[in-house]
């Protein structure tokens, strides 16, 4: 019984054994390609845009083959997102015109007569009163800042001491105006200048406000002599957007198995969002049908199914993705190309392109078919030592990417923008461990597959041999009945024997 019991212990063991695992150690070496990352110093988080390389190499669709390792190998965690959209502030300095206000009293400013030529220029400003410019006072100063650019807004004014002043203090009121009727007091502020005797000077000298759009300006005082400075200048922001950076592969066709086909295989981690032809002669014109081939599986219960089904009931079919035209056409010395266009997200190893009957092409004139997609970018966090890695091409990778916020908890978009880039060197290829082209996702069924088939192997096993030992168990609790009876019969025969 002990034996029986040894034995079946160990077949289970060996065929648990025998399934693999699939727990091996991540190694650097294990996979095709790797490149190496440059960290910026003091950086516990940084972000990492996404080569083009790791896209021309990698072996899932998904990226789920990349990885990081530092010095002694430690795979580090990072995140995978999409680049966000960034702006870039620039400023402008606009010297103001200068329209001097006078009048008897603080009425002045507004009892006067404003004239501006058709383009809302600022030609001149008087008092309505009769009162002399030599005998008026300075009430205040109407500004034009002239007509702004598109998404450009006033953020400050900065103001210019007049000549031969050492000390002045004073406070000042800002208004605002598009049509120097409606006014809109903005802010006021405190200017002045302090000077010594080492000609050193201390100046509070601008205005600052949330940028907003305007032309004109009206300042006027509450506190204080008022002066004409000698110049005004507004300081205009304008933000722009900066797209993400965009990478490209160019792809050459190859003739298809059927007639006006072309073929163009192409990287499968590659999220092409964009499309274009490529012409090698001037003055093409060709209609084109682009798409992939895809793998139908879709069994009809009954004839209904099958009579509505416009595609193959199995196997590939071709899926349109796009028709359109693309052309060069030679105009007086300048060239008409086609652009690239855009389209949802397609991944794929094989991009196909069908031509007229009427528009043949031969291998010298085929287009090439250029790519565009816009990187991901990785959320690295530094850990252990250098010197870092970026690795990728392996078939039978699984994805190790984690949640932004595992990586940067309590991160806040802005925080994100503002991290350190990291850098990458040149693409090394790891030796001989370039990935062989294996259907992982077939593979992990039949190990799976095979696991289950040794576990219900050893059950069985289990059972013929719990069935066994029950067997036996019952024959030795009946030999002995059996004997003792055996045994009494005998000696009844015996006794009877002896008495006859």
């Amino acid at each position: 019984m002990k034996s029986s019991l040894l034995f079946c212990s160990v077949l289970v063991m060996g065929a648990a054994l025998a399934a693999p695992s699939g727990q091996a150690p991540d190694r650097p070496h294990d996979y095709g390609w790797s490149m190496p990352v440059h960290v910026p110093a003091g950086a516990g988080i940084v972000q990492l845009p996404l080569p083009r390389e790791v896209y021309l190499h990698a072996s899932s669709a998904s990226l789920a083959d990349v990885r990081l390792f530092d010095g002694d190998g430690k795979r580090l965690a990072y995140a995978m997102v999409a680049p966000s959209a960034q702006s870039a502030m620039q400023r402008t300095d606009i010297a103001a015109r200068i329209f001097p206000v006078t009048g008897t009293s603080s009425l002045g400013v507004q009892g006067i007569d404003i004239r501006t030529a058709d383009d809302g220029r600022l030609l001149s400003v008087s008092t309505r009163a009769g009162t002399t410019a030599g005998t008026a006072a300075l009430q205040a100063l109407i500004l034009d800042l002239g007509k702004q650019a598109q998404g450009s807004r006033i953020a400050a004014l900065r103001f210019t001491v007049p000549a031969r002043t050492d000390n002045y203090s004073a406070q000042v009121l800002l208004e605002v105006s598009d049509d120097l009727k409606q006014w809109d007091a903005i802010g006021t502020t405190t200017l002045n200048w302090l000077s010594n005797n080492d000609t050193q000077t201390l100046a509070n000298d601008s205005i600052a406000f949330a940028p907003r759009a305007f032309r004109y300006a009206r300042l006027s005082w509450q506190a204080g002599e008022p002066r004409a400075f000698a110049a005004i200048a507004a300081q205009a922001v304008s933000e722009t957007e900066v797209a993400a950076p965009r990478a490209a592969i160019v792809l050459q066709g190859v003739p298809g198995q059927q007639d006006h086909e072309w073929r163009y295989p192409a990287p499968i981690a590659i999220p092409a969002d964009s499309i274009a032809l490529q012409f090698t002669q001037s003055n093409v014109v060709l209609p084109v049908t682009l798409g992939v081939y895809r793998q139908n599986s879709y069994v009809p219960r009954h004839r209904l199914h099958l009579r509505q089904q416009t595609q193959p009931v199995q196997g590939p079919y071709f899926d349109a993705l796009l028709s359109t035209t693309f052309y060069r056409i030679g105009l007086d010395g300048k060239e008409r190309i086609s652009g690239d266009l855009a389209m949802p997200v397609t991944q794929t190893a094989l991009w196909v392109m069908h031509t007229p009957a009427e528009h043949p092409l031969s291998a010298g004139n085929a287009p090439a078919l250029r790519l565009g997609w816009t990187p991901a970018t990785m959320v690295l966090l530094v850990s252990g030592k250098p010197p870092y890695q970026l690795a990728f091409g392996k078939s039978d990778a699984a994805a190790v990417a984690q949640p932004l916020s595992q990586v940067a908890p309590g991160f806040q978009a802005d925080e994100l923008l503002a991290l350190k880039t990291a850098s990458t060197g040149s693409l090394q290829a790891n030796g001989s461990k370039a990935p062989a082209p294996v259907a992982s996702q077939d593979a992990a069924p039949w190990r799976l597959a095979a696991l289950w088939a040794a576990l219900l192997l050893g059950v069985g096993v289990l059972g013929f041999f719990a069935w066994r030992l029950l067997t036996q168990m019952k024959q030795e609790q009946t030999d002995p009945e059996q004997a003792g009876q055996e045994h009494a019969d005998q000696e009844n025969t015996d006794g009877g024997t002896q008495h006859g």
